[in-house]
């Protein structure tokens, strides 16, 4: 079921080699976000509505009554009532834990520092599609409301019949409430959080992962300038580093997860064992056939599941870091050795107890990750991106002077003499 791909004595780049989704033709993709976005910009909520009934088959209204997020919180089974309390409380302490701290510190005189400042309004997305992301309610209104955003705007796709999963608006509740909800999706959810609409308010940042319209329309409107995003999170991806120390029924029941996301998601074994890979084959087959959803999940792993042998651990954190995984599990005889040269992954699952299924929901780091390789330069969703950064400087007149003359010097370099009078005028005597 899963790919071999053969690295031992081969220390090139593997990043060709390895597998990612299979997303759909990127230029279609791009074209068909960027006429949906050209046709929210221009005619709001009526291209919505048009777009609603294209891609979801509803036709009604966007907003959703708080009257629904109030019977929806009633009804919930108490069982999940209290798991998504306990997941909030754990994301909250972590998240608490990540704010990002004011300082201010003084140096010949002159006092400077940075100070946080929460944005205005943040839209979340929660996905819809293949399975209700409950838990992403936790993971993007959380850490906003952590950070004292000031206004949360959630959108999610409906169903035909315009409903919206009840346990999505139980979890927005539980995680501090989004203060405006709307059931629409895709693209044209991005289109409007982005641009406005007469129904739904423009937003300064939205947050939140999607399919590959939701990135593509995400990086389009941040590309634009129109508002910031927080990463690209599209398609989800795992790898594992394991050696012949790990539980095969382990690994196999974590790559089976994985795949349970999505036909297009990757799941990957990093190994230098291939009695690990025979075992893990053989794990594979009991777990898949006893899964739900065995269609997804074989279309998953016969698409993109892949093992990968390599020389040793270290070859394979070589080959991980190359990859940029968007969740990356050790589960190895020196987990936290092997986990420490680990420099490019979204989150790093340590040790054979911390399944990825675990962040998912509540371990307390966001879930909210970059994929497709976006961890080699990008980290998942924290507090800090829902605060602005606003440096501030105050100089006294000693300390003017002290760097006045840098100031003359580097104005002169770059023929702005302007620049230079601006500090002298300040230092010349009645």
């Amino acid at each position: 079921m899963l790919e071999l791909i053969d690295l031992r004595g081969d220390h090139r780049d593997p990043s060709d080699r390895l597998p990612r989704a299979r997303e759909e033709d990127v230029a279609a993709v791009r074209d068909a976000v960027a006429g949906v976005l050209a046709d929210v910009r221009v005619h709001g909520d009526e291209a919505v509505a048009r777009c609603s009934a294209r891609f979801d088959g509803y036709e009604g209204p966007l907003a959703i009554d708080p009257g629904e997020v109030e019977a929806a919180l009633a009804a919930i089974d108490p069982t999940l009532r209290a798991a998504l309390e306990r997941a909030a409380d754990q994301v909250r302490w972590f998240h608490e834990r990540c704010r990002p701290p004011d300082w201010a510190d003084e140096r010949d005189g002159a006092r400077m520092g940075v100070r946080h400042e929460p944005l205005d309004r943040v839209g979340v997305y929660i996905p819809g599609g293949l399975s209700p992301l409950v838990s992403t309610a936790i993971m993007t209104i959380v850490p906003a409301r952590v950070a004292g955003v000031g206004e949360v705007v959630l959108a999610t796709p409906p169903g035909p019949d315009g409903r919206v999963d009840p346990g999505i608006l139980a979890a927005a509740a539980i995680a501090g409430g989004a203060d405006r909800l709307y059931r629409v999706g895709g693209a044209q959810a991005i289109g409007a959080l982005a641009y406005g609409t007469a129904t739904i308010p423009a937003c300064d940042k939205i947050v939140g992962p999607g399919n590959a319209y939701v990135a593509e329309a995400k990086q389009q409107v941040a590309m634009a300038g129109v508002c910031g995003i927080d990463l690209l999170a599209g398609t989800t991806e795992v790898a594992v580093i394991a050696d012949d120390t790990a539980d095969p029924r382990h690994v196999a029941a974590d790559l089976v997860a994985q795949a349970e996301h999505d036909p297009l998601a990757t799941s990957m074994l990093v190994t230098p064992s291939p009695g690990l890979v025979e075992a893990v084959e053989a794990a594979l087959a009991e777990e898949v056939a006893a899964t739900r959803h065995v269609d997804r999940v074989v279309a998953s792993l016969e698409g993109q599941g892949t093992a990968v042998l390599v020389d040793d651990l270290d070859h394979a954190v070589e080959v991980c870091n190359r990859w940029a995984a968007e969740h990356l599990e050790v589960q190895t005889a020196a987990d936290d050795a092997v986990a420490a040269k680990v420099r490019r992954a979204g989150t790093l699952f340590i040790g054979a107890m911390t399944p990825v299924s675990l962040g998912d929901y509540a371990a307390g780091p966001n879930h909210t990750l970059p994929t497709g390789g976006t961890a080699r330069f990008s980290g998942g969703l924290r507090t800090d991106d829902f605060l602005v950064p606003v440096n501030w400087v105050a100089y006294d007149e000693g300390a003017l002077a002290d760097l006045a003359g840098v100031v003359d010097a580097l104005g002169a370099a770059e023929d702005l003499p302007a620049h230079a009078r601006a500090a002298q005028v300040r230092l010349e005597r009645p």
